[in-house]
């Protein structure tokens, strides 16, 4: 049988998509654009590229059909830079790598549903930013934004697993994965609370927006659970996961949004669930 290095490039995926994802600028040009970050100058002074090397790297990804240029400046003609649905389809790629850091360069390579120390600080960074415009699928069978367009702010809750089917194998092992129905069962009993205070909830998982609906029904959650199944807020956050056993699970922590879209609180790692309700609510206020 012929050894594996024998097989052509040309017949390797691998290869072939190293071909187009050459070295690091890449793959960050594509994570910052899936962060909602569009423009040239954006791009230039949050990465800290040089201007050269920044248009070849879009030339090169444009040329590859992974961005795709959007006029919005016609005196002088100027353009965003969006990623296509083969650029899009990178974001599980990139979620990957992240938990992986995460796991084996930042951590110390157990599987965990706590936080390490890079991963607190990433998330503890969120405050101050702003949520571009991005729809999931929802428990109300419609897609929903990820912040409620009618609420001074929006309580913005990440978890795991929430399910009416038997829970991975050793799920229960795992630091920090179990309490995903406690969660929502307290979120629930507060929910006329954040409801007085002007604040929305909104649960986030990376479920399918089917097994949400059963548990959401089961478990009569009144508010909508989001199904971010694509990763797409996950990436454009960089929210930190774990993987179980192959799927990459939202690790809990709960985030404060106002009405202007920015994310005014992170709450992050949570260790005690009661308590990050009632931290919730006294920010939402």
């Amino acid at each position: 049988m012929p050894h594996a290095s024998w097989i052509p490039e040309t017949h390797c995926a691998i290869a072939q998509s190293l071909g187009v994802l050459g070295d690091a600028w890449d793959l960050l040009l594509i994570r910052d654009l899936a962060r909602g970050s569009h423009r040239f100058e954006q791009l230039t002074g949050e990465l800290g590229i040089s201007r050269k090397v920044l248009t070849e790297r879009l030339r090169k990804l444009v040329g590859h059909g992974l961005v795709e240029r959007r006029p919005y400046s016609q005196s002088p003609v100027r353009h965003e830079y969006w990623l296509t649905p083969a650029g899009l389809a990178l974001v599980p790629v990139l979620v990957a790598l992240q938990d992986w850091g995460d796991t084996w360069l930042l951590g110390d390579g157990s599987l965990t549903g706590l936080g390490s120390q890079a991963a607190a600080a990433r998330v503890s960074s969120l405050a101050g930013t702003r949520i571009p415009e991005l729809t999931l699928p929802s428990t109300l069978d419609t897609p929903l934004d990820v912040v409620d367009p009618s609420a001074s702010h929006t309580v913005l809750f990440a978890f795991p697993l929430a399910s009416r089917t038997p829970k991975p194998d050793g799920w229960s092992a795992i630091p920090g994965a179990i309490g995903c129905t406690l969660e929502n069962r307290l979120f629930a009993a507060a929910h006329a609370d954040f409801q007085a205070a002007g604040a929305a909830i909104r649960g986030v998982s990376t479920q399918a927006a089917a097994d949400q609906k059963d548990f959401a029904t089961a478990e009569r959650v009144p508010f909508p659970l989001l199904s971010d199944a694509g990763l797409h807020l996950t990436a454009t956050l960089r929210l930190p996961t774990f993987r179980a056993p192959d799927t990459p699970r939202l690790r809990r922590l709960v985030l404060v949004i106002d009405a202007t879209r920015t994310i005014t609180d992170a709450l992050f790692p949570i260790t005690n669930i009661p308590a990050a309700i009632d931290w919730a609510l006294s920010r939402a206020r």
